[in-house]
């Protein structure tokens, strides 16, 4: 579905990203991890072309990434950024709606079919009752909440969150990846999601990507990869790894 093929990423002059090469796969979710600076926000901004990269290849569907227009690339890819600062004094609603402009609604000319993927949206982000409620008078958790609703609402096959749990209390933490493990499966979507909760990527996430220094430093399954000789090369932290009684999934425990 989505290719990456030994992409590099410099910005004036440093090297961000160096020959990263993944696929991300029909209906997977892929956890993207590592610490501050490795590269986890460049890669996603590179992934839908909002950075250029230096050298490498990306595909969407088989086609080269830069032979899609701007809007076509929205209708395929939804992105959840880290900033999400809403200034203006619009309704959850419109706001939510707003995503729908990709398929060639909002703005006074949404569709019926429009208002109902945005409703199911808000509804599925427990938002609902915030429908007529302005985005400035929001908290930064539930804006959060509905940033994530508008990105469902556009029914991109290809979701890229980027912390999309930052700010959320732990059961819309829970809530987040349920929703987004349940568009993969619903609509044969696919997402990547970069998060600092080893934990929660292990319990949601097919696989797992690793990043260190602007590289790729491990790949595959949450078992695989959450090691705790990959954790203490990458983190710089030791840990203890045993198994979540309940999923099976292996557990982390930072060791102070």
């Amino acid at each position: 579905m989505l290719v990456s093929h030994n992409i590099s990423v410099s910005y004036n002059g440093r090297e961000v990203l160096r020959d990263i090469s993944f696929e991300l796969r029909e209906g997977e979710i892929i956890a993207l991890l590592g610490p501050n600076g490795a590269g986890k926000t460049t890669l996603i901004r590179a992934l839908n072309r909002t950075v250029p990269t230096d050298s490498g290849d990306i595909r969407l569907d088989g086609k080269p990434i830069n032979e899609y227009s701007r809007r076509e690339i929205a209708q395929h890819v939804a992105v959840v950024a880290q900033e999400n600062e809403t200034k203006f004094p619009v309704t959850v609603l419109e706001f939510v709606l707003a995503g729908r402009f990709v398929r060639g609604g909002a703005f006074g000319w949404e569709t019926e079919s429009d208002i109902a993927a945005a409703r199911k949206a808000l509804q599925g982000c427990d938002l609902s009752e915030f429908a007529d409620r302005l985005m400035n008078e929001l908290s930064g958790g539930e804006r959060q909440r509905v940033v994530l609703a508008r990105a469902l609402a556009t029914e991109a096959r290809v979701l890229l969150l980027d912390e999309p749990t930052a700010n959320l209390d732990l059961a819309h933490q829970a809530m987040m990846f349920r929703l987004v493990r349940e568009q993969c499966r619903s609509a044969n979507a696919s997402a990547i999601v970069i998060t600092h909760d080893l934990n929660l990527a292990s319990e949601f996430a097919d696989r797992v990507l690793l990043l260190k220094d602007g590289r790729v430093h491990a790949i595959g399954s949450s078992a695989e990869v959450l090691t705790a000789e990959n954790i203490d090369s990458a983190f710089g932290v030791k840990v203890l790894l045993d198994e979540n009684p309940v999923s099976r999934n292996v557990r982390v425990t930072t060791l102070f």
